[in-house]
C-alpha cells in the first residue's frame, strides 16, 4: 500500500499529529515521520521530498507553526501532494501559520487544514490514497459511519434527558 509522509518542523509539533497518526495506523497506512525544519535543516527536508516517491510516499503532511515555511518548501521539491498543518503558537495562536501555508504563490500549491489540524490532515491524506485503493476506502467509510452513528446515540441520549426533565417539571 501506498504510503503517508510526515514532516514535523519540530518534535513539540508531534501533539498535533499525533492523533491523525493513530487514526492512520487503525487504517493499517504507513506512515513515515521526520522531524526537519525548513531554516535549520533544510537538506534534510530536500532530500526527504525528493525521495518521497520512490519510497512509495504519495502524500506529504508538512506540520509546522510561526513562518510555517515548511509546507511550501515541501512542495516546492515534488508534484506529489502536500498538506500543510498550521500550528497555534504563543504570539498570534496559529493565525500566522494559517496565513503562511493557504498564501502559497500560484504554482506551489499546498492544502490547508485548520490551525492544529493533524486529525484532519489525515483523514484528507488517507481519502487520497482511498482513491485507488478500495480496501481503504471502505476504512473511511466505516469511519464515518460509526462517527454517524455516535452522534445519532448522543442526540438520543439528549433527546431521553430533555424528555425526562420535562416530565419532572411538570
Amino acid at each position: 500500500m501506498a504510503k503517508i509522509g510526515v514532516v514535523l518542523g519540530s518534535d513539540s509539533d508531534w501533539p498535533v499529529f499525533e492523533p491523525g497518526w493513530k487514526i492512520l495506523a487503525d487504517f493499517g497506512v504507513e506512515t513515515e515521520v521526520l522531524v526537519a525544519s525548513a531554516h535549520r535543516t533544510p537538506d534534510a527536508v530536500r532530500e526527504f521530498a525528493l525521495s518521497a516517491e520512490e519510497k512509495g510516499i504519495r502524500v506529504l503532511i508538512a506540520v509546522a507553526g510561526a513562518a510555517a515555511h515548511l509546507p511550501g518548501v515541501v512542495a516546492s521539491f515534488t508534484h506529489l501532494p502536500v498538506i500543510g498543518v498550521p500550528v497555534s503558537g504563543p504570539a498570534l495562536k496559529g493565525v500566522d501559520a494559517l496565513l503562511s501555508i493557504a498564501q502559497m504563490p500560484a504554482g506551489i500549491p499546498v492544502g490547508t487544514m485548520a490551525i492544529d489540524g493533524g486529525k484532519n490532515a489525515a483523514l484528507y491524506a488517507a481519502s487520497i490514497l482511498a482513491i485507488s485503493n478500495e480496501s481503504l476506502a471502505r476504512r473511511l467509510l466505516d469511519y464515518r459511519n460509526a462517527q454517524a452513528e455516535g452522534v445519532r446515540k448522543r442526540n438520543g441520549a439528549l433527546q431521553e434527558k430533555i424528555r425526562q426533565e420535562q416530565t419532572s417539571a411538570r
